[in-house]
């Protein structure tokens, strides 16, 4: 039986699986749903990696209150990382709304996409690999299986750092882009929030004596369009904010939080240095800046090399023809290309809507996905990998 036979005599349980961890809410936030999460991620992926002969109990690492997974599979010296994350954007409640099912050969659920089959197909693709081969042909795989990724990695980034730099590969598996192209390029990320600050006072009886904080952040909502640079491809985008306590107070705060996102670290700067300089327009009114540099971009030199060795495999997984692809989006993968790793994204679900409510996994890929992970896993610990570049890990303010 070669590994595209198993991976496609998988497919049924794989879509078990993801099921069952899509009913399991896990919005980033909610400590009580990602606890909840990681118990229920452990208990499944664990079972599929027992049945394969190989440890089922994780590490579980939390920090500040944020429960990581890790399974580290042999004695060996570290050569791959598979990476993914077990939360996701949507709030609890969310499959009241849109359920989790498969219909004409579509799996859906929130989260599906971005990213539960592909730390599906991650634990798949190992216990395939030692079902063939034993533990031993897994001896040197690490994966882990972060719970903030959706938020920024906050408590997971410095785990992840460290992991990739024990590695000589990481492969991330984040859902696919168009058509099933994996990611050789990710914009960096960078993330703000402007407070403004003025006096609160009655709107109605003494609203000259207050300094209007949501006036304010006007102007600077505004004046962010200037940051952005359609030529570069670096976009500077008001996302979430809030104004003021009640609807007849002046409001005394007003905030709105800033995405950025940019293909060179050059133009990361340039965007913080703009951040920095805002000046408040209000007589009285005061501006705090908080956040920073969150992700340095994924650079294609940094996926290169493994996505030649990705595209020559990909047949044997029943993939004619792999394609790649440079995303705005980030997501971790960025973190282990900052530290020097070589680094593939994207091998993940092929499908669509992340983020949204038609978020959807094309089921027949899954399969295939997954058995390209397999060969990857198993091509780079016969053969070895590049060497590794010089990383140049991201600057970061928090909050």
């Amino acid at each position: 039986m070669s590994i595209l036979d198993d991976a496609l005599a998988r497919v049924d349980a794989m879509v078990a699986d993801a099921i069952t961890l899509i009913n399991c809410e896990s919005p980033s936030e909610d400590r009580v749903a990602i606890e909840r999460s990681a118990d229920v991620t452990a208990r499944v992926l664990g079972l599929r990696l027992a049945a394969a002969g190989l440890p089922s109990e994780p590490e579980r690492l939390v920090v500040e209150g944020v429960p990581h997974l890790r399974w580290v599979l042999g004695d060996g010296p570290r050569r791959v990382l598979l990476l993914g994350h077990h939360d996701t954007v949507w709030p609890v409640g969310s499959l009241d709304r849109l359920g989790a099912g498969v219909s004409d050969g579509t799996l859906t659920g929130p989260g599906c996409f971005d990213m539960i089959v592909g730390v599906v197909q991650a634990v798949h693709a190992v216990a395939l690999l030692a079902e063939h081969g034993g533990a031993d042909a897994v001896d040197g795989v690490t994966i882990l299986v972060t719970g903030d990724e959706e938020i920024g990695s906050p408590t997971s980034r410095a785990l992840i750092e460290d992991e990739a730099r024990r590695h000589d590969a990481a492969l991330v598996l984040e859902a696919a882009g168009d058509g099933g192209a994996v990611k050789t390029g990710r914009k960096g990320v960078s993330w703000y929030e402007v407070e403004a600050l003025g006096r609160a006072a009655h709107s109605g009886l003494e609203p000259h004596l207050g300094i209007n904080a949501g006036v304010e952040l006007a102007h600077q909502i505004l004046a962010l369009r200037s940051l952005s640079d359609a030529v570069a491809g670096t976009s500077v985008t008001p996302t979430r904010g809030t104004i003021g306590t009640t609807g007849n107070t002046v409001p005394a705060s007003a905030r709105v939080t800033v995405d950025v996102r940019a293909w060179s670290v050059e133009e990361q700067h340039r965007v913080d240095a703009g951040m920095r300089a805002l000046a408040a327009i209000e007589d009285g009114a005061r501006l705090v800046l908080h956040g920073g540099i969150n992700r340095a971009p994924l650079a294609r030199p940094d996926a290169a090399a493994l996505f030649s060795r990705a595209r020559a495999l990909a047949p044997l997984a029943g993939i004619d023809d792999l394609a790649e692809i440079a995303v705005g989006g980030g997501s971790d993968g960025n973190f282990t290309a900052g530290v020097g790793t070589p680094t593939l994204d994207g091998l993940g679900a092929v499908g669509g809507g992340a983020h949204a409510d038609d978020e959807h996994v094309i089921v027949e890929h899954i399969p295939h996905r997954t058995a390209l992970v397999a060969l990857l896993v198993q091509d780079v610990l016969a053969h070895g990998v590049p060497a590794r570049h010089d990383g140049q890990a991201s600057s970061e303010t928090t909050t």
